[in-house]
């Protein structure tokens, strides 16, 4: 085997790796090894971001200056051992048909993530319904609302909305939203349901809890993806909960110029001066205090 090439044994479970030595992150000389590395040390609360969730994977093969995809189906070459099932594209949409059936990959265990990672999955996006391991496509576990600034606004702006947000939340009884940063410009609000819902109904609730929050803050709300209207304003972008629609799970890196991570956050970090963070200082943050999305977390 080339000297590029090899083969890890990650958990009992033999993972090919190559390239280890690649940079990724040019900006920062970031390679593939540190990255494999970072999501071993979070794997913990990974996988349970990623449990049931099939997995959306953007890829940047030559890393982040050259050209990503998406990538939906298991590819060519998988290997045996990763669990993917043949799924509708937008399951329970309620707007005709389904949509085509793809071949979704599941990102169940350790050596799933460093596969992925050795691909150069750096985003993993997963949808807000849930497969059981039998195959049964259940409802949304959680509503998520997507904090996207304009032109002229920035994360102060989010954390502004995002007060409005789970203010209005917690009037409807969801009392434990989790604010994430989202790695890029923005942010996301996640708040667990008591119960599964259709994911469309769960669309049409966060929908309508948008317009009239842009109804109330016309000047810092905007529930529209028009950019003529979204000049220093943040959009509640609603429309992460359609079934077809996927998002960046929390604790994924992201594709961006240096290494950022969609990183939970506790609600009294939100503030203005709020800032994206870097993979380093999120296992710092869970080796000294843990995850936000736990409820015995400080």
């Amino acid at each position: 085997m080339s000297p590029d090439r090899q083969v890890l044994d990650v958990g009992g479970v033999p993972v090919r790796v190559s390239h280890l030595d690649k940079v990724l992150y040019p900006a920062t000389g970031t390679t593939k090894a540190e990255l494999i590395d970072y999501v071993v040390r979070v794997s913990p609360v990974l996988l349970a971001q990623l449990h049931e969730r099939p997995v959306t994977r953007i890829r940047f093969p030559s890393g982040v200056d050259g050209t990503p995809f998406f990538e939906k189906n298991v590819p060519k070459g998988a290997p045996d051992w990763l669990r993917h099932r043949e799924l509708p594209a937008a399951p329970g949409n309620d707007e005709g048909d389904e949509g085509t059936t793809l071949d979704l990959p599941f990102l169940d265990d350790l050596p799933g993530l460093v596969w992925a990672t050795n691909a150069g999955a750096l985003e993993l996006h997963t949808p807000q319904w849930t497969v059981s391991r039998r195959g049964a496509v259940r409802g949304a576990d959680r509503l998520v609302v997507d904090l996207d600034p304009g032109v002229g606004a920035g994360l102060d702006e989010c954390v502004a909305v995002a007060h409005l947000v789970r203010d209005r939340l917690a009037q409807d009884g969801l009392t434990r939203t989790v604010p994430v940063t989202s790695g890029s410009k923005g942010m996301q609000l996640y708040a667990p349901l008591p119960r599964r819902r259709p994911a469309a109904q769960v669309r049409l609730y966060a929908r309508d809890l948008a317009q009239q929050l842009a109804a109330a803050h016309p000047g810092l709300v905007v529930a529209v993806i028009r950019k003529d209207v979204r000049a220093g304003k943040v959009l509640l972008d609603w429309s992460q909960n359609h079934p077809a629609k996927t998002t960046i799970t929390p604790y994924s890196l992201r594709g961006r110029a240096e290494p950022r991570v969609a990183a939970p956050r506790w609600w009294e970090e939100i503030e203005p001066g709020l800032r994206q963070l870097t993979p380093d200082e999120v296992v710092q943050r869970l080796d000294t205090r843990g995850d936000p999305f736990d409820d015995q977390a400080g």
